[in-house]
């Protein structure tokens, strides 16, 4: 069985999120139900809408009913904290099917039903549009569903299948319309309501039957009364009567008003063997948002507090309701379905292995969680995460976003707009800047010092995003910035001291992602700063400014030849500190805080040492720096052998086959006999620090797919498996939801480092300002001597499929605009093909030179 198929007790943990990119969310849950409503812009685990669901009936052609049960396998939690059993709004009192089987493809889920009692298989597809590049597309507000059947008799029958939704407010009003085969309810609120209110909201559902004489059924309002009158009545109506008994009630009947269900359902009929299906929608529209964590108040004349500072959230900006978000939807289905999957089966066809495909598509959700908003303007933001009912640490966290690599890949203008976001609204005068961004847009930044990690990873990301989209205008524009931003690093302006003696080498206090500071150099921290020289020279050297580009390299030679020298001890990097020099805390404001607002955190009086610190520790991020020079080909940021040693030791060392017989005073994300790497371990031999750095014994997902992606760009796939592996293993249904991989909070954004896989595996290279792409991928990964593999930039998107003489790159969407091709093999001998059409080019090696840029729309083909 595919590890993307989930069966039995493996359904137990699932909730797959349904939603746009900054849009919120439906969790489909395992069994087919409807769970996590995180559409009302804010998070909301475990939560239900009513007795939202889909239910399913058979007759007869003479009218019997066979058969009725709703659209869901069996219920796998049973615990009920109040004691009074599972809800029923779970809809488990019903009859439902007894084999059930989701198959996870993210974006796309497949649930199959199967039961003795029912006359046929249903099939339930799900999904949400994600289509590289196209980010509006991506961003919609709705839940996509096809319902389907196949006649397993010998006998014609009618199936009417039936999506209930409830209106989510106690003042609700439902408004039912038909137009051809479509029918429509929408679920919105009384008209005391303004629509620029945070209270404003709306959803709608729809069914389109698929046939202009087949119209659908709506019962615009379940049946109003008190206990259960409504559940029990309408299901006597959907299993006793041929179509569902239409219901009205005027806005001025307020009797039992409390939130009322709608239901449409469309009556198909299916010959032996056929497969008969419809399409149903559910969108919502919750449009104003604002800062509910940390609210800014719009001032009264009077100078009082008034209403909250609002924006609107981007589909708001696109769409002007929740119909207009179903019209639109209904009338791009083929298209937007025919892209997703077109996308899914690109990336499940790879010849990469399977948990690692299995894990960058599982963490892609995060895209679709309530960890991302999209702002009024369309650009993105982030938490770090979140928690049951609010967001985990705001601000698009820089220190955390640093790792993830979906994004930048796969909807690079988002990801720049993050750039852009943090330039325009966190950079200050001296060059400091916050890494927590506030909401909304232009309050104060925050007061809290500067990261290194953070700072230093805006600089290799702006490097990177140039690289991906080839826009030197851009560029220009944020240069100032960022050149100023790096050169922070040494400013007097700096009062942590990062490089103060402009050596190369950061010796200050070094605020980092472990939510504490280091005192002293380590690799962790100097590999960040040395990659940001390393990017800042060939930029500043692009701006016009060689006398900066040479300064930056000169610093990066001395930064490099010191850390080999004084940071590598043989086996791996180290913290170079004395733990027992007081004096070094000393430098600084004796008034200092962490960021728990603790007051002088760092001496530990009774053990007469710093706290917190590396020392002599194998790090799990000791060569970061060289795990994203590695993907965006910056090239070496410190010794390969050294690298590869200090890597081997950290699969010894970091990386555990069962956690069992190790203690962990932390955030526990591996237990029992699970593995995982360890975020900081201290080998027979060397000091251990009395409280050494936070989260030491913790296994975060973020960093160990660092690790393993570092490890595989190294020549260590086999070990970089195994790592990615020992993550998803932890999250196989049963035991974890496997599309919520989790650290400070659910949907943690630090995951999406599992995509960076991808390129390292496939030997992934790029530099569109100079239009180079090329491919190497790793011998481990081949398949009978091919290679298969997704690719995606900023100007297009696309397949590559490579054996020992041959190359074909193929377009799925955009255009490439082609002057160097780098291959696996020698282009001696080679003829290119661009959208069918033979191409002249200069053979260097493995390299294929085209004297001028050639758009690639279709495919490039290069053969012997």
């Amino acid at each position: 069985m595919k590890r993307t198929t989930y069966t039995g007790s493996r359904l137990r943990e699932i909730s797959f999120p349904l939603g746009g990119i900054g849009s919120g969310s439906i969790g489909l849950a395992g069994n087919g139900g409807f769970i996590d409503w995180e559409i009302f812009n804010r998070p909301s685990k475990g939560s239900y809408n009513g007795h939202t669901h889909f239910a399913i009936k058979t007759n007869s052609k003479d009218g019997k009913l066979l058969d009725a049960r709703v659209l869901m396998g069996d219920a796998q939690k049973n615990f009920a904290g109040t004691g009074m059993g599972l809800t029923s709004q779970s809809m488990a009192g019903f009859p439902h099917f007894r084999c059930c089987t989701f198959t996870g493809e993210f974006p796309i889920a497949k649930i199959d039903f199967e039961d003795v009692n029912f006359p046929g298989r249903a099939l339930l597809t799900a999904f949400n549009p994600l289509i590289p590049r196209q980010e509006d597309d991506s961003s919609l507000p709705a839940a996509f569903f096809e319902v389907s059947v196949t006649n397993t008799t010998n006998q014609p029958l009618d199936y009417t299948f039936c999506f209930t939704t409830k209106n989510p407010w106690r003042d609700s009003v439902n408004t039912a319309s038909i137009d051809g085969n479509r029918g429509y309810i929408r679920f919105g609120r009384s008209d005391n309501v303004p629509t620029d209110s945070i209270e404003y909201g709306e959803l709608c559902a729809a069914v389109d039957t698929g046939c202009e004489s087949n119209s659908p059924q709506i019962q615009e309002y379940w049946y109003r009364g008190g206990w259960c009158d409504a559940l029990e009545t309408y299901w006597r109506n959907f299993t006793e009567y041929d179509y569902l008994k239409p219901r009205h009630y005027s806005s001025t009947d307020t009797a039992n008003r409390n939130g009322d269900h709608g239901s449409l359902a469309v009556k198909l009929s299916a010959k032996p063997s056929e497969t008969v299906s419809a399409r149903f929608i559910l969108a919502w529209y919750i449009p104003n948002n604002y800062n509910y964590w940390s609210p800014l108040k719009k001032k009264n004349a009077d100078g009082s507090d008034g209403a909250d500072v609002t924006w609107r959230n981007y589909y708001a900006v696109l769409w002007k309701s929740a119909e207009d978000v179903v019209r639109y939807a209904l009338d791009d289905w083929n298209r937007l379905w025919t892209a997703t999957d077109s996308f899914r089966k690109t990336l499940f066809s790879s010849t990469l292995p399977e948990p690692v495909i299995e894990a960058a598509s599982a963490t892609l959700s995060v895209l679709k969680s309530p960890t991302v908003l999209r702002l009024e303007n369309g650009k993105l933001y982030g938490w770090e995460g979140v928690h049951q009912n609010t967001g985990s640490c705001d601000g698009s966290c820089t220190h955390v976003w640093n790792y993830t690599y979906a994004a930048a890949f796969l909807f690079p203008a988002l990801e720049r707009s993050m750039r852009e976001l943090d330039f325009d609204y966190n950079f200050e005068d001296t060059g400091r800047m916050p890494f927590r961004m506030q909401l909304p847009l232009g309050r104060g930044r925050s007061g809290f010092r500067a990261c290194v990690d953070g700072q230093m990873g805006g600089v290799i990301k702006s490097w990177r995003e140039w690289k991906i989209s080839g826009d030197t205008e851009w560029l220009c524009t944020y240069w100032p910035r960022i050149k100023k931003s790096l050169e922070y690093a040494w400013s007097p302006d700096n009062p942590d001291r990062w490089d103060a003696d402009k050596d190369g080498v950061l010796e200050g206090r070094q605020h980092h992602t472990l939510d504490m500071e280091l005192f002293g150099p380590s690799s962790w921290l100097e590999g960040f700063y040395l990659a940001a020289l390393k990017a800042g020279a060939e930029m500043t050297e692009a701006m016009g400014e060689p006398e900066s580009a040479a300064e930056y390299r000169e610093l990066f030679a001395r930064g490099s030849e010191w850390s080999e020298k004084n940071l590598f001890n043989g086996k791996w990097y180290i913290q170079k500190i004395d733990l027992y020099d007081r004096d070094i805390l000393d430098k600084y404001s004796p008034g200092d805080r962490d960021v728990t607002g603790r007051q002088n955190p760092y001496w530990n009086s009774e053990a007469g040492q710093i706290k917190y610190q590396i020392g002599e520790g194998s790090e799990i991020d000791q060569l970061c720096g060289q795990w994203h020079a590695n993907i965006i080909g910056l090239g070496r940021i410190f010794d390969e052998n050294n690298t590869k040693t200090a890597l081997r030791s950290m699969y010894e060392h970091n990386f555990c086959r069962s956690v069992r017989e190790h203690y962990n005073p932390w955030r526990i994300f591996s237990l029992n006999d699970e593995s995982g790497s360890y975020i900081c371990v201290y080998p027979e031999g060397t000091e251990k620090p009395a409280i050494p750095i936070p989260y030491c014994q913790e296994t975060m997902h973020g960093f160990e797919y660092q690790l393993a992606g570092l490890m595989a760009s190294e020549g260590m796939v086999n070990e970089a498996v195994e790592l990615v592996t020992s993550i998803r293993d932890r999250y196989n249904g049963e035991n974890r939801n496997p599309w919520n991989e989790i650290e400070c909070g659910n949907n943690y954004a630090r995951s999406m480092a599992s995509w960076a896989m991808i390129p390292i595996l496939s030997g992934f290279s790029f530099d569109m300002t100079k239009g180079k792409i090329g491919f190497a991928p790793k011998p481990e990964v081949m398949t009978e001597g091919s290679f298969s593999c997704v690719w995606s930039l900023d100007c297009a998107w696309g397949n590559v499929v490579i054996t020992a003489d041959s190359l074909t790159l193929t377009i799925a969407d955009g255009a490439l605009p082609l002057r160097e091709l780098s291959l696996p093999f020698s282009a001696e001998g080679t003829k290119l093909e661009i959208d069918g059409k033979p191409v002249p080019f200069t053979a260097d090696g493995c390299r294929v030179l085209l004297c001028s840029a050639c758009p690639v729309t279709d495919s490039a083909v290069l053969r012997r």
